[in-house]
């Protein structure tokens, strides 16, 4: 749970540093991306930072859940239920936020 936290905290801080810096638009997307590599100061650890902690943050989400498995906690139906949900939301907004930009 804590390293949950900890991940979506990162996730939610790089995010919006590299939104600073992002442009959208077709023609110049990739050379907004190569900007902030090459010269926002730490701009390559924020990138690599937002991108691997996203693998990790889904890790814990398993572990997570391979824990409630294990202890026997989707007894507690709409606990569990609920956990589902979140995780449906979760997969759905990374689906989004990697898709979309």
């Amino acid at each position: 749970g804590s390293l949950l936290g900890l991940c979506l905290a990162t996730q939610i801080l790089t995010g919006l540093f590299l939104a600073m810096h992002y442009t959208s638009d077709i023609s110049t997307a990739f050379s907004s991306v190569t900007h902030i590599c090459r010269d926002v100061s730490y701009g390559w650890l924020i990138r690599n930072m937002h991108a691997n902690g996203a693998s990790f943050f889904f890790i814990c989400i398993y572990m997570h859940i391979g824990r409630g498995l294990y202890y026997g906690s989707y007894l507690y139906k709409e606990t569990w239920n609920i956990g589902v949900v979140l995780l449906l939301l979760v997969m759905m907004t990374a689906f989004v936020g990697y898709v979309l930009p």
